[in-house]
C-alpha cells in the first residue's frame, strides 16, 4: 500500500470515528433546533478535521486535497447535509481564499483560529436582488482615510448566524461592473454589522442560514483581501474548489441514500414479493448505480485536474450540473421506493431528499452552469 493511500485510510477512519461519536447521536436534535451548536466547530478543530489540507505552520494537517474532500463526502453519506454545507464553506472555501489571496499577516491572524474552530467563517456573495449574477451586486465599500465603509445586505449566507469572520464581496467601483468588485475580511463584532433571524428552509435544517446587513460598517484598509477591483477574478479562480466540494457532497449523499434504499427494498414486501424483486425497482437501482459510478469517475478526473492547476470554469460547471442533478434524481427515485414511509420524517430517506434539493441552486444554479458550458462551446 502506498504512503498516500495509508494517509487516506487513516483519515477516513478518523473522520468516521468523529462523525459517529460527536455528531450521529445528536444530529436529529440539531435538525429540530435548526442549529448546530457553536461548540461543535471547536470539537471538529480539536479532532483535526478543520484545515485538513492547510499548511502545518498555521496549525493545519498538511494532508492531501483529496482527504479534505473525503470529510465532506462522509458527512453527506451519513445524512448530515446541513453540516456538510457549513463545513464546505468554512474549511473548503473561506480557508483557501485566505491562504491563496491573503497577506502573511492575514493568514497568521485568521487561519490558526479557524483551524482550531475558535473562529467560524462565512462568505457573503448573494444579495436579495442578485443571486448567481454576482456582477449585479449592490453592496458598496467606499475607501476613506479611516478605512472602507461598507453598506448593503446579503442573503442566504451559510454559517451566517454564528460566523465571527465573513468574507464580504462589495463594489469598490460601482461603475466598473464585474471589475469593480473587491473582497473584505469582516469581523462580525464590528459596529454596523447585523444579522437577520435565521432563514427557515425546506432542508438542511441544521445548517444556519442568515441575512446579513452592513450599515456604515468601517473596516480597516488591511481588511481588503487581495487587490482592490480583482474580487470577481478571485471568485472565478476559487470557484472550481467550491464546486468540487459540492460534487463531493453529491457523491457522498447519493451513496448514502442508495445504501439505505438497497437495505429497505430487500426487506419490505408487497404483493407477495420483496420490493427488490420488481423489475422497476431493479432498473431504478441499476440506473442509479451506473450514474453514480460515472459521477465518481468525473469527480476524480476533476480532482486530478485541480491538483495540476488545470481545472477550468467549464469543468467545474459540468461537474456541478451533472452531479447535483444526479443527486436530486436519485434521492427522488429512492424516496419513491419507500412508498408512504419515504414521506415521513422518521425515515432518513426523507432528509436525503430535502437536503439534496438546494444542491442544484447554491454555488451557481443548474441554469447558470448550462450558460457557462454553452458559452465555452459557442462563445458569448
Amino acid at each position: 500500500m502506498s504512503g498516500h493511500q495509508e494517509d487516506i485510510d487513516l483519515f477516513h477512519s478518523m473522520i468516521n470515528r468523529v462523525l459517529d461519536k460527536e455528531i450521529a447521536p445528536f444530529y436529529e436534535q440539531w435538525e429540530e433546533q435548526a442549529a448546530i451548536p457553536r461548540e461543535l466547530w471547536r470539537t471538529l478543530g480539536h479532532a483535526g478535521m478543520l484545515g485538513i489540507d492547510m499548511p502545518e505552520e498555521y496549525g493545519g494537517a498538511a494532508a492531501s486535497f483529496e482527504i479534505s474532500q473525503l470529510a465532506i463526502e462522509e458527512m453527506a453519506r451519513k445524512g448530515f447535509g446541513g453540516l456538510a454545507s457549513g463545513y464546505n464553506i468554512h474549511a473548503n472555501i473561506v480557508m483557501p481564499y485566505i491562504l491563496h489571496l491573503g497577506s502573511e499577516a492575514q493568514k497568521q491572524r485568521y487561519l490558526p483560529d479557524m483551524i482550531r474552530g475558535d473562529v467560524l467563517s462565512a462568505i457573503a456573495m448573494t444579495e436579495p436582488g442578485a443571486g448567481s449574477d454576482l456582477a449585479a451586486m449592490r453592496t458598496t465599500a467606499q475607501r476613506t482615510d479611516k478605512g472602507y465603509v461598507i453598506n448593503g445586505a446579503k442573503v442566504f449566507i451559510t454559517n451566517g448566524l454564528q460566523a465571527e469572520l465573513v468574507i464580504v464581496c462589495a463594489k469598490t467601483d460601482p461603475g466598473a461592473g464585474a471589475k469593480g468588485v473587491s473582497l473584505f475580511l469582516v469581523d462580525a463584532n464590528l459596529p454596523g454589522f447585523s444579522r437577520g433571524k435565521g432563514i427557515r428552509k425546506i432542508g438542511q435544517h441544521a445548517s444556519d442560514t442568515a441575512e446579513l446587513f452592513f450599515s456604515d460598517l468601517v473596516v480597516p484598509h488591511d481588511a481588503l483581501l487581495g487587490e482592490e477591483g480583482r474580487g470577481f477574478a478571485y471568485l472565478m479562480q476559487e470557484l472550481p474548489r467550491e464546486r468540487l466540494g459540492v460534487g463531493a457532497q453529491a457523491v457522498g449523499a447519493t451513496e448514502g441514500v442508495l445504501a439505505i434504499t438497497l437495505d429497505y427494498v430487500q426487506q419490505r414486501q408487497a404483493f407477495g414479493q420483496r420490493i427488490a424483486d420488481f423489475q422497476n425497482t431493479r432498473f431504478k437501482l441499476a440506473e442509479a448505480c451506473a450514474r453514480l459510478e460515472m459521477a465518481k469517475a468525473y469527480l476524480n478526473q476533476c480532482i486530478a485536474k485541480y491538483l495540476k492547476g488545470e481545472m477550468g470554469p467549464t469543468d467545474a460547471a459540468i461537474l456541478k450540473l451533472m452531479l447535483t442533478e444526479m443527486q436530486c434524481d436519485i434521492a427522488n427515485d429512492c424516496l419513491q421506493l419507500f412508498g408512504g414511509y419515504g414521506y415521513t420524517i422518521e425515515y432518513p430517506v426523507s432528509r436525503f431528499f430535502v437536503d439534496a434539493r438546494v444542491q442544484t441552486i447554491y454555488a451557481g444554479t443548474s441554469e447558470i452552469m448550462k450558460e457557462v458550458i454553452a458559452r465555452s462551446m459557442l462563445g458569448k
